[in-house]
């Protein structure tokens, strides 16, 4: 038995809860193992004794990884172990950094390394990136970083009208919202979700919920703190520069006065980096005035001080009165342009413009094999509706090369696709795999709202049936004590200098998703309450100058864009249909240059971009399931030729004999006089026997002229 071992228990919204300690990883700084009706998450956190010299950012790294083992499953594909993180994963690390960040003390910035586990897994049971939210914050309240915490996570459904904290796999699929939510005892530190069009009252009382869920967690890790008399490890940090503030300010307020008067947002910056130029020089020239020695690097130091001179100028104008960067108000929105249709051969493109921020959007449309297949222990999953989000390096004017999809791109593309995906039609209405690209052509705040209103332009202008136009929206927030503003459309500015990026992106009639980010210790429900109201006003405003340009899809699909038909056979009928190792399906496939795919229920789907082509596919699968039927005519090819008739296939697998006396009306000596192989004959079909046997007329569907003579 291990002495060491000590656990605390909760019921968390009616499944237990326990954290255990002092048994696991005990070499890292804190370890716990978090634990919820089979599924437990190991997380450790580990902080660096030495800060790195010259290290003038928090250096946090969150990692969240899946172990296969956890439930019991090998991984799909070739390689069977664990390697780079996949998207969700990338995806959940991000959710547990963003409220833990602002919650280390002012001048910390010494490596921090945050490790969650998934090592048991329960689709019944906990939600693994609920309980790694949860032991984050556990694990560094039970060790000596530095924290202000603790905090605690959730996610709330709501399944017929009544809020549900941390829902079940299988209920996630009955709820219409999904919210996470991550808060200290009295403020919200984050929120994330998506919804299916709810309104903001709704939204906010789902995130209400969680936050009072989320006060007993905070109570018990407090609890647990006590009883361990946990003790934090001293730093030191180093002091501000107040001489360097004062001469900086004195030399440079006025530059810095004319910098924010800018509205172009490269020229703004080119203004600032003169500033930044211009006091480094002055601080080599004369370093003892700004407080520094010849050691200290006066680059650094330059830049410091002249982005805090703008931070606090940029926030007095707020508070003080109302006027942001070239002196827009708080609550409005920058000039909107919106154009459709602007690429040729896409199915759907669209450009939308607010300000800086530019957003071009691309559609494609295809069919099953489009779907975006993901391989996750909670079971593999198939997208028919996904958005991905580039962000290249000249949208902001920087030369450098693309590496990849970073997390950011990830992450950003992630809530742009929640925001649209609650507007997209079902299944019956649009049979379609549908992907969304969004280029980012420039960036100046939100280009991920930015993108949510690009793709719901170029959506329409693909002809895809949306249940609303969707548009999002990020503000921000100025706070000095209990004063605050909230601003409407954030500037890359504004989000750097402020304290908040709150993004919220719906129909005009309720919410799809939202995403809320701080720099700061928590917002007050006054503070939040007044972001979504103000967020609606200048959403419905976006709405409406979209509108201007396209406000419901195409009624037909641009030429060329693929259409699906289908149709619908006996289950038992499907063997047939595809026929031994797929050589019947896959001959169809080839003849009429078509993609078909068959349900389980008999349902068949053939996608093609010619509609005459796809009809007489559709009769050609109806023909060889259900056979021809008596009396009717068909186009048929000669393919053997008896002494007593010919044998005739109107379809591939449906072949029928053309009796001598039903070749023509006269007395057929030779059927070589008449017909020959490979040519194509209109037929009648005459009778299908018990047996399922075909016989044809050639003569009863039209007169039909000799061959000409073998020679």
């Amino acid at each position: 038995m291990n002495e060491n071992k000590k656990t605390w228990s909760l019921n968390y919204g009616g499944k237990e809860v326990t954290i255990e300690t002092g048994r696991l990883a005990k070499q890292a700084d804190g370890s716990v193992l978090v634990s919820c009706e089979g599924t437990q998450v190991l997380v450790t956190v580990c902080s660096a004794t030495e800060m790195k010299d010259g290290q003038d950012f928090f250096p946090l790294l969150v990692e969240y990884t899946e172990k296969f083992y956890a439930a019991g499953k090998f991984l799909g594909g070739f390689r069977k172990r664990e390697g780079r993180p996949s998207d969700q994963e990338t995806l959940n690390a991000r959710l547990i950094d963003r409220p833990l960040r602002p919650l280390f003390p002012e001048g910390y910035m010494f490596d921090t390394v945050v490790s969650c586990t998934v090592v048991s897994f329960n689709p019944e049971g906990g939600d693994p990136e609920v309980l790694a939210g949860l032991g984050s914050s556990a694990a560094f309240t039970l060790s000596d970083i530095p924290f202000q915490g603790p905090i605690g996570t959730c996610k709330v459904g709501r399944i017929n009208g009544q809020y549900v904290l941390n829902p079940t796999i299988s209920q996630w699929e009955e709820s219409d919202m999904e919210i996470a939510v991550a808060a200290s005892s009295d403020a919200i530190l984050m929120v994330e979700g998506e919804a299916d069009i709810v309104p903001e009252d709704e939204v906010l009382g789902a995130i209400w919920f969680g936050h009072d869920h989320i006060k007993e967690f905070v109570e018990l890790q407090n609890k647990a703190a006590a009883e361990m008399n946990i003790s934090k490890r001293s730093f030191e940090s180093a002091a501000p520069n107040e001489t360097l503030m004062s001469k900086v300010t004195e030399e440079f307020s006025g530059k810095a006065r004319e910098s924010l008067s800018i509205n172009d947002k490269m020229l703004r910056q080119k203004a600032v980096k003169a500033i930044i130029s211009e006091a480094k020089a002055a601080m080599e020239a004369n370093p003892e005035a700004y407080g520094l020695t010849e050691k200290d690097a006066f680059g650094k130091e330059a830049y410091k001080g002249v982005d805090e001179l703008l931070y606090n100028m940029m926030r007095a104008d707020i508070l003080d009165e109302e006027k942001r960067i070239a002196g827009r108000a708080v609550n409005e929105v920058r000039a909107i342009e919106t154009e459709t249709n602007i690429l040729d051969t896409p199915h759907g493109s669209s450009l939308f413009t607010r300000g800086e921020t530019q957003v071009m959007a691309a559609v494609t449309i295809g069919g099953k094999t489009g779907e975006q297949m993901s391989d996750r222990i909670v079971g593999t999953d198939y997208q028919k509706f996904y958005l991905h989000y580039n962000f290249p390096p000249y949208s902001v004017g920087e030369a450098r090369g693309v590496r990849g999809v970073g997390r950011r791109e990830l992450g950003h593309g992630n809530l742009a696709e929640r925001g649209v995906k609650a507007v997209m039609p079902d299944e019956e209405t649009f049979p379609y795999t549908t992907r969304v690209v969004c280029e980012v052509l420039e960036s100046n705040g939100s280009s991920s709202m930015g993108s949510v209103c690009s793709a719901s332009l170029a959506l329409m202008d693909a002809g895809v049936p949306l249940k609303a136009p969707v548009a999002g929206i990020a503000m921000g927030l100025v706070t000095d004590g209990d004063r605050f503003k909230i601003l409407t459309d954030i500037l890359g500015d504004e989000d750097h200098l402020g304290d908040m990026d709150f993004k919220v992106a719906g129909t005009d009639k309720g919410v799809t998703a939202i995403q809320m980010d701080i720099k700061i210790t928590g917002l007050t429900r006054e503070i939040v309450e007044k972001a979504m109201g103000q967020a609606m006003e200048g959403r419905l405003h976006i709405l409406g100058e979209m509108a201007k340009t396209i406000s419901v899809g195409r009624q037909e699909f641009k030429d060329g864009v693929p259409r699906i038909v289908s149709t619908k056979i006996e289950p038992d009928k499907i063997g047939a249909l595809i026929g031994p190792g797929g050589k019947n399906i896959k001959a169809i496939q080839e003849e009429y240059a078509v993609e078909i795919n068959i349900e389980e229920d008999g349902t068949v789907k053939v996608l093609g971009s010619d509609s005459q082509i796809l009809n007489d596919c559709i009769s050609l699968i109806d023909m060889q399931i259900n056979g021809p039927k008596e009396g009717d005519i068909y186009t048929g090819k000669v393919v053997t030729i008896k002494e007593y008739g010919a044998f005739v296939d109107i379809a591939p697998g449906v072949s029928g004999l053309v009796h001598v006396s039903e070749i023509a009306e006269e007395r057929v000596k030779d059927v070589n006089d008449y017909l020959k192989e490979g040519q194509e004959v209109k037929i009648k079909v005459l009778e299908i026997d018990r047996m399922g046997r075909l016989k044809f007329s050639i003569k009863a569907a039209g007169p039909l002229e000799k061959v000409e003579a073998n020679v």
